[in-house]
């Protein structure tokens, strides 16, 4: 199997398993994400000091609203064209907006109430969590750009604080962050599987380390 098929089917997989999860609430029957979900907001309620309701504000900021839809892509985008990675950065907004337009199909199939214990005000939809969503398809794309381990363990440190954040601010139940990165994942593995030969032709691929293409080193 190639490189590509892999990446191809695993963002297949990972999609579907989003669709199943946000599926899974609404249809008949015993709910166990619901009880998963009731228990973990009660246990982030309890453990709203400061200093993490802090985090969580600026983790709100920097994830959504103009920081992570503007400045963030742009900063991203600008550095790519700078060295000359023209064709890095287009697959970056790619991903990014396909990213983006699979969240909010789901919200708007699925509908999904939000805690009643918000901390900040939040849009439409609870499932699957955007902010999650956003830092899971940044963390893909450096992966996948940037084959390192470092890259890799910086990219889920980073998503498993957005993850964190968004439950502990009361704004998604648990199973939303796990959508949200369902969704980041697996859209960017199958952009990735139709772009990323295109991206690395020519003398336009991405440094990796020494003699080895695509795996990722220290």
């Amino acid at each position: 199997m190639t490189r590509r098929s892999v990446l191809l089917w695993w963002g297949i997989g990972a999609l579907l398993a989003a669709v199943a999860l946000g599926a899974s609430m609404t249809a008949p029957g015993p709910d166990l994400s619901s009880a998963v979900d009731s228990g973990w907001n009660r246990m982030m309620i309890g453990i709203q000091t400061p200093l993490l309701v802090g985090f969580s504000e600026v983790m709100n900021q920097v994830g959504g609203n103009w920081v992570a839809v503007y400045l963030i892509p742009l900063v991203v985008l600008a550095a790519l064209l700078i060295v000359r990675r023209w064709r890095a950065a287009v697959f970056v907004v790619v991903s990014l907006l396909a990213s983006v337009a699979v969240v909010q199909l789901l919200k708007s199939l699925f509908g999904r109430a939000r805690p009643q214990e918000m901390l900040v005000i939040s849009d439409y939809g609870s499932f699957p969590s955007g902010h999650t969503a956003n830092a899971a398809t940044m963390a893909v794309i450096a992966m996948l750009l940037f084959p390192r381990i470092w890259v890799l363990l910086l990219g889920v440190l980073w998503t498993i604080a957005m993850a964190f954040s968004r439950t502990l601010l009361s704004v998604h139940w648990l199973s939303d962050t796990l959508g949200g990165m369902l969704v980041g994942v697996g859209t960017v593995l199958i952009v990735g599987a139709i772009m990323l030969r295109w991206v690395r032709a020519s003398n336009e691929t991405l440094p990796s380390a020494p003699g080895t293409d695509d795996t990722l080193t220290p």
